[in-house]
């Protein structure tokens, strides 16, 4: 029974903290691209080009030249010399304490501020293949805004909508609506007291079959399935190996178990092979005893990244040292894979091989929520132990019939092959993308099957520029940069959908192409720079 096997003893250790991405690791799992046939069998070829030098040396430049004008303004407003008031939290004269401290304070007057008109962005319509854009402006340089009235409609290559079942019409919909006529719009109530529905019943037993588990226990939301369920898996005395690119939840649920926390390269087999062995032979820190037990997370896209886990070698590994596994499939789960049943139907691996399989239903499902699926007794342990079980509030109707659909539709059980052709759809769609911007010569990193697309940008001033100049020819997209990513790491990052079309990628590459050209993003030393019209 695993929820016993998960509090039997074993052992792991820890050792020091990796770089992220070092460059011998990103070189050599080019070298083996390189040696591979670029077929279709071919899963794990990645790529992640390193910085250019005189990018880097740009950019800190650039965060340099921020950082001295912004002092030097500071200093001018402590004077009195300066006045105006858009570097200025304006509660602060209300009598408050300030909000942001430190270097996040300076970072948040002197830079974020300044383009805060580029993120969080509202939107006026369903956020399909296009939508449309709440248009506001500020009198105040971006403290506060006002609304226009007017919308900016828009591609849209920001949302996690993979399989387009984000949508107000078809048989989701129509099926999410329905059920409020039935069940209502919520119940008011924790699963463990009087919040459990037949529909609820439904959901995990269809998801159990669709992963090919013995059981299925669904939450109401994505994030608190993993910062609220792991504390239940692992405690203190045990040791959880952890990808140090894994999600901000995982994380949180990791601090929040008392576990101790040992990071491993990302998808680096040898060094989280070198933390097992180490953690067997040494043991706990100071008096050595063995860990309790060893939990090995990962996940099965990386969303800021685009690269995937390997699963077959970290199921290897887990197995060797009798560790267990934690697989986050929130960006995988029906988006990769023949069936659409995530990392373990892309690597066709068996379900049972993974010891606690966990996803979301935000993205390729169109609704919200997460699961957790393995074997009954794990589940059982869960639904005992997990606080997102006990205080949190049920799904509601139309939540769980808009998974039932999509699920239904992926699975074929509507009678129709609509399932298939958007999972086959998706994938045509993101190899398209991927390899007409690496042709171009951008440097795009992550696994060429994956619809998560980051492609470098580097300088913090055309973080911005790319990002407005994308957005007046019609094209909506998700740019990050520090403190989000490492200092010389901003980029912007595509989402692909089954719902776009030709011509929609056609547009958006168009507008990659001119916008990439004439601010100069095309930073690659691998692949020649062309422009669009010259790949045709």
């Amino acid at each position: 029974m695993l929820a016993s096997k998960l509090v039997e003893t074993s052992t792991i250790t820890t050792q020091h903290r990796c770089t992220r991405f070092q460059t011998f690791h990103h070189e050599t799992q080019k070298m083996d691209c390189e040696k591979l046939e670029e077929t279709e069998d071919n899963y794990e070829c990645e790529e992640f080009e390193e910085t250019p030098l005189y990018a880097a040396v740009l950019t800190y430049l650039s965060y340099a030249i921020l950082c001295i004008f912004g002092w030097l303004r500071d200093f001018l407003r402590q004077s009195y010399v300066e006045r105006k008031k858009g570097a200025l939290d304006p509660n602060a004269k209300l009598g408050f304490v300030p909000l942001y401290q430190s270097y996040e304070s300076f970072y948040t007057r002197n830079m974020y501020t300044r383009v805060r008109d580029i993120f969080n962005r509202p939107i006026g319509s369903v956020a399909s293949s296009e939508f449309d854009l709440v248009e506001r402006v500020s009198d105040d340089y971006n403290w506060t805004y006002r609304y226009t009235g007017n919308k900016i409609r828009a591609i849209n290559l920001g949302s996690y909508n993979y399989l387009g079942f984000a949508e107000k019409d078809g048989p989701c919909a129509t099926a999410a609506i329905n059920s409020i006529k039935s069940y209502g719009s919520a119940l008011c109530s924790t699963r463990s007291e009087l919040g459990t529905q037949s529909y609820h019943i439904e959901l995990e037993t269809l998801l159990a079959e669709y992963l090919g588990v013995e059981s299925c226990i669904a939450f109401g939301m994505g994030f608190a399935t993993n910062a609220l369920n792991i504390p239940a898996l692992v405690s203190k005395g045990d040791l959880v190996l952890s990808d140090e690119l894994n999600h901000v939840s995982l994380i949180l649920g990791i601090r929040l178990s008392g576990a101790k926390i040992q990071t491993f390269a990302h998808n680096d087999m040898k060094d989280l092979e070198r933390k097992l062995h180490d953690a067997i032979v040494y043991g706990q820190p100071r008096h050595h005893r063995p860990w309790r037990k060893i939990l090995i997370v990962v996940e099965g896209i990386y969303s800021m990244e685009g690269s995937i886990c390997r699963l077959p070698q970290i199921v290897e590994l887990k197995k060797k040292y009798k560790a267990y596994l934690y697989l986050d499939e929130a960006h995988s789960i029906g988006s990769m894979g023949k069936r659409g049943r995530g990392i373990v139907d892309y690597y066709n691996m068996n379900p049972n091989d993974i010891d606690i399989l966990m996803g979301t239903f935000t993205k390729s499902f169109g609704s919200s929520g997460g699961y957790i699926g393995g074997k009954k007794s794990l589940i059982d342990h869960i639904r005992i132990n997990s606080h997102a079980n006990c205080y949190a509030s049920s799904m509601c109707a139309p939540v769980i019939y808009q998974i039932l659909s999509s699920i239904r539709i992926i699975m074929g059980k509507d009678g129709t092959k609509e399932g298939i052709r958007r999972i086959q759809q998706l994938a045509d769609n993101t190899r398209y993308f991927r390899k007409n911007l690496v042709d171009m010569g951008f440097i795009v990193y992550g696994n060429k099957n994956s619809p998560v697309v980051p492609m470098m940008i580097y300088m913090p001033a055309r973080v911005t520029r790319f990002n407005r100049e994308m957005l007046a020819r019609g094209i909506a997209v998700v740019t990050v940069g520090f403190p989000a990513t490492k200092l010389l790491e901003a980029r912007v990052r595509f989402c692909i959908s089954a719902s776009h079309t030709k011509e929609m990628l056609d547009k958006a590459l168009s507008a990659i192409d001119e916008v990439g050209d004439t601010i100069s993003l095309r930073y690659s030393k691998r692949h020649e720079h062309r422009r669009l019209k010259d790949l045709k």
